[in-house]
């Protein structure tokens, strides 16, 4: 009688491992796969756990510094330039400037005399220069365009993630500029005063120059 029983009960034990069993196996086996190939990322890791979502004022403070050089060492005073562009636009802005998709992007040294402004953009009026020459600088609050960031030909769309980075870089630029060249300087209160600007404008117009500045002063 013992013997059927064993029997019975042999038969009857591979039911305690059965769908139910094996599809715990299966779980335990993904999640030890899982814990396998996770990797644990301390907060005191390099960058001390900060995102490294991209920064255009942080951007602008290091890129900056290198722009002003950049178009200091090479900037054109403004009669020379104007002279030269008059002459031959192409030939000019191939000689002096750098692509800049609808125009090169020039860059220029001048004096002169500030004249009326509206929006914190002013005429200046440098001797030396044709009749019919009309040159501007901006000085905020508002600073448009990417002239500065694209002034030296060495910040490129391909070296951010995306065309807001991009952007993002070209705003952080101008207004790094702002905040080391035109913070002290009374922006509301110069028609009148003699103003010395280095900078860099587009050339669309040879006879209207929108120069944004890398250095400026004012007498």
């Amino acid at each position: 009688m013992s013997s059927q029983a064993d029997v019975s009960s042999a038969q009857r034990s591979p039911k305690r491992f059965g769908p139910a069993a094996a599809m715990g196996v299966v779980v335990l086996v993904l999640l030890g796969a899982m814990a396998w190939d996770t990797t644990v990322v301390s907060i005191d890791a390099e960058g001390g756990g900060q995102s490294a979502e991209f920064s255009g004022e942080q951007y602008g403070e290091e890129q900056f510094p290198h722009i002003r050089e950049d178009v200091a060492n090479r900037a054109i005073d403004a009669e020379t330039l104007a002279a030269d562009i008059a002459a031959d636009q192409t030939a000019a802005g191939e000689e002096y400037g750098v692509p800049g998709g609808i125009g090169p992007i020039m860059p220029v040294r001048f004096s002169g005399v500030v004249g009326e402004g509206a929006s914190g953009t002013y005429e200046v009026d440098v001797e030396g220069l044709p009749e019919g020459l009309t040159i501007r600088v901006q000085t905020g609050p508002a600073i448009n365009g990417t002239d500065l960031r694209d002034a030296t030909g060495e910040i490129e769309f391909g070296q951010f993630t995306n065309q807001i980075e991009y952007q993002d870089a070209g705003s952080g630029i101008n207004e790094a500029m702002k905040e080391e060249v035109l913070a002290e300087i009374d922006t509301n209160d110069l028609s009148g005063k003699t103003v010395e600007v280095t900078g860099v404008f587009q050339l669309i117009n040879p006879n209207n120059w929108l120069v944004t500045p890398v250095s400026m002063s004012v007498e």
